[in-house]
């Protein structure tokens, strides 16, 4: 097994070579296994062994154990003491998201405090298969059902190849000695019970059942990394961002993929969302229905759902602009005001007015229903709502709109169209550039 496992690193991470390793030790067969065999691979590591306060004296006799070890090896040994069962009290936990809680950071504490490049984990091909039958139970997707990651962030688990039979044999044949855990008998954990009652029995069944299952993760991985490349496809055919931070999906063409649910989720799971159901009633759905997660917002609009981060709600809040400012931080951006000599640039990102007509100081907020200004080059008046419908600009454009006022009177609806009441003429004496970036 130590030279498969040597050709493993060789062939899949490379990247371990001069790497400075710690390596999770519970002082179980898996770990001591895996401790054992980076020491005869002449790894440089350091060994972390975490006591949850779970198993009363068998716990400490696990740390006195891996430090014995650790000083037989002659690496470094890092330990914590946790107190596991009022950390998941706190945090309304189980006694195993607690512990995982509190190891993962523990870990990552020491990696970054000892400049530890990777975190070494025994995870086996058992532990691979008790983890996808517990997704397949709590009905995960295709990501649930591809197994442990070999790499995940700086966490690698070498291990992932290898049956705990193998593991086992390993270790009497080369007379390694480990602690075995009391709690793994029990079989009041879900993993214990599968491990006990259900894969034993799928063994028994099937001899070859842990090999069938490990080229069944083969595929299904083999399926994710093609997905994800069809899906780097499907967003740049559905994802327009012609507007600032919203995503544009036209309806139409979500509809020509045939299963409009299945092509949401792989756009949009990465946004948090979660409520499935209702992100496939909305494609249907009248103008303005929206879902949330805990970072974005889907909106339906007329012929698009729009995709946007969730902002804070500054409506209510207006900026006072004094005539001796030049340039002013706002949430639309920087605006800057400057007396020129002449008309160089116009855009929509740059106004220029006659300054005699303005009447400080001047006011930035965002628009509100009954809004009306007079758009330059026009004679009459327009509502704002109806200069937005003209303009075609979708509901979250609309909310994210704000308007220059000189008094009660608009100057700029900013990055859109200026007002004509404060154009230039040939009487101007003051020109006044605005530019907001």
């Amino acid at each position: 097994m130590l030279q498969e496992f040597k050709d493993h690193i060789a062939a899949h991470f490379s990247f371990l070579s001069g790497s400075r390793l710690l390596i999770a030790c519970s002082g179980g067969l898996d770990s001591v296994v895996l401790t054992e065999m980076c020491h005869s691979l002449k790894f440089e590591f350091g060994v972390a062994h975490c006591n949850f306060n779970l198993r009363e004296e068998e716990s400490d006799g696990d740390e006195k154990f891996v430090k014995s070890l650790a000083e037989r090896l002659s690496v470094l040994f890092f330990r914590r003491s946790f107190d596991t069962e009022k950390y998941a009290k706190d945090h309304d936990l189980s006694i195993q998201m607690a512990a995982r809680e509190l190891r993962y950071g523990w870990f990552r504490e020491l990696a970054l405090e000892f400049q530890y490049d990777y975190v070494l984990t025994a995870h086996h091909a058992d532990d691979n298969l008790e983890t996808f039958l517990i997704n397949l139970s709590r009905g995960t997707g295709l990501d649930g059902l591809t197994g442990i990651p070999e790499v995940n962030e700086i966490f690698v688990r070498l291990l992932l190849p290898f049956s705990r039979e193998e593991i086992l044999d390993f270790a009497t044949e080369k007379n390694i000695q480990w602690r075995e855990d009391s709690s793994n008998k029990s079989t009041k954990y879900l993993r214990n019970k599968l491990r006990h009652d259900v894969i034993t029995e799928l063994k028994a069944i099937h001899p070859k059942f842990l090999h069938n299952f490990k080229n069944t993760l083969d595929y299904l991985k083999q399926s994710k990394d093609f997905i994800q490349s069809q899906l780097v496809h499907l967003k740049k055919e559905l994802f327009i961002t012609s507007e600032i931070d919203i995503v544009k999906i036209p309806i139409n063409k979500l509809r020509n993929y045939g299963n409009p649910r299945t092509c949401l989720y792989f756009l949009l799971r990465d946004y948090g969302f979660t409520a499935w159901d209702d992100i496939e009633q909305i494609v249907t759905a009248q103008p303005g229905k929206q879902v949330f997660s805990e970072t974005h917002r889907l909106v339906k609009d007329r012929d698009y759902l729009l995709l946007s981060p969730i902002v804070e709600e500054i409506s209510d809040r207006e900026y006072l602009i004094s005539e001796e400012e030049q340039t002013i931080m706002i949430p639309p951006g920087t605006i800057k005001f400057r007396k020129v000599s002449e008309i160089v640039q116009k855009d929509f990102k740059t106004i220029y007015v006659d300054k005699e007509k303005l009447k400080y100081p001047l006011t930035v907020r965002k628009w509100k229903a009954g809004d009306y200004f007079y758009p330059l080059g026009m004679k009459g008046k327009k509502k704002l709502s109806k200069f937005f419908k003209d303009e075609k600009l979708s509901l979250l454009a609309k909310e994210r709109v704000w308007i220059l006022c000189s008094e009660k009177e608009i100057v700029w609806i900013i990055n859109y169209r200026a007002d004509n009441r404060f154009k230039i003429t040939p009487q101007t004496k003051q020109l006044l550039k605005i530019t907001i970036t």
